[in-house]
């Protein structure tokens, strides 16, 4: 395995139109770094570049130390596996498993065609073929497709299918591996457990991925690293509780958890003695004199309240912090429900533990602990850190 790293890389498909936008990131050697982002945002257009089917428009891609700006695709030793399974259809999964290994060996059509007319589906020749063949049975026992080795494509299931395209990947057995939304087409069950499968496999082989996904879930539960992308640019890179705990802006802040964070707007009003009153919606809370220091940075500061459905307290008086608002939907989950709270027009939403006895159109007390508030800069949506002013 390898580390990837790309130096300020750049992608222009038209002139003032960016897909990727000065990104700097070292994936480190056995690391696996979950690109996640809304349609468009450029997570499989850097996929892209550093397998070599998109040309820079600037910056650098290194694999293992190796410039590979200029190599083409067969040439840097990475596995791309996409959202759909591309297989070959008249081919048992054990000549699919085989097939990338044997194309890149020498001239990889005549030795294909040569082994394809010469031998029964999935038997390996003496030599080489040998060492190829192990790794297939061994690939197809890691991934349970011991006993699937004769069938078709057309005898598979789609989570079959799928382990298959990454089977093939493993037995070529490349620096890093690509994957490209490569669960997004499974049913929630088999897509659950086929990244459970997923997440462990990489555990066990220490591999390199770069893994794309649009799922904020599936980012947090399979990265060591997340890298959050909008419009092109880099908006946070760390591990997942960190970006979760401790978002750089809204964005993040509301791209990231399920369900996700509310927003309010409120403003920070510097109190008698030491800290802040934020006013928001209705609300007066006070925040400790520690928080934001100096109080007077921060007077008059128009901000963006953020406050995740978990951390509302619903039918509870926390602190200063209370509003009364009206129940107007509980939506149980099973070991959770979600309440939908509604107050002059503005909704909110609480994930509170069990099943509530609360009913629609009931008034309910909802708590704040202002431990658990993230404020923003309205206008620039950056996050306000404890005693750093924003700009």
């Amino acid at each position: 395995m390898a580390d990837v790293a790309l130096e300020h890389v750049s992608k222009h498909f038209a002139p003032g139109v960016a897909a990727l936008d000065d990104l700097s990131l070292t994936v480190a050697d056995g690391e696996l770094v979950a690109l996640v982002g809304p349609s468009g945002c450029g997570k499989t257009t850097t996929l892209r570049l550093i397998a070599g089917l998109e040309a820079l428009t600037s910056g650098s891609i290194r694999i293992n130390g190796k410039v590979v700006d200029a190599l083409p695709p067969r040439r840097r030793d990475v596995a791309l596996v996409f959202q759909r399974p591309t297989l070959y259809p008249h081919l048992s999964v054990a000549d699919n498993l085989a097939f990338g290994v044997r194309m890149r060996q020498g001239n990889g059509l005549v030795r294909w065609l040569g082994h394809f007319f010469e031998s029964a589906p999935g038997n390996a020749g003496p030599g080489e073929g040998e060492a190829l063949g192990d790794r297939v049975r061994e690939t197809a026992e890691l991934l349970g497709l011991t006993d699937l080795l004769g069938r078709r494509p057309s005898q598979l299931s789609g989570g079959q299918q799928q382990r298959v395209a990454l089977g093939r990947a493993l037995v070529r057995r490349p620096a890093a591996f690509l994957l490209d939304e490569p669960l997004s087409n499974l049913d929630p069950a088999l897509r659950h457990e086929m990244r459970r499968e997923l997440h462990l496999l990489q555990r066990r082989l220490q591999a390199t991925m770069i893994y794309v996904t649009h799922d904020q879930v599936e980012a947090m539960t399979l990265g060591d690293r997340v890298v959050v992308l909008d419009r092109g640019k880099v908006q946070q890179v760390g591990p997942p509780l960190d970006l979760y705990e401790r978002p750089d802006n809204r964005f993040v802040a509301g791209f990231l958890g399920w369900p996700t964070m509310n927003f309010l707007d409120g403003r920070l009003v510097r109190r008698e003695g030491d800290g802040l009153l934020l006013a928001a919606g209705g609300l007066e809370l006070p925040l400790p004199g520690e928080t934001f220091a100096p109080p007077a940075a921060y007077n008059g500061s128009d901000v963006t309240v953020g406050i995740r459905p978990e951390h509302l307290r619903v039918g509870e008086e926390i602190g200063s912090g209370n509003w009364r608002m009206d129940v107007l939907l509980v939506e149980p989950l099973g070991a959770s429900s979600l309440v939908t709270l509604g107050r002059d027009g503005r909704q909110m939403l609480a994930l509170v533990d069990g099943r509530p006895t609360l009913r629609e159109r009931q008034a309910v007390e909802v708590g704040l602990d202002v431990r658990h508030l993230h404020l923003f800069d309205r206008s620039s949506g950056a996050a306000l850190r404890r005693g750093v002013p924003s700009g």
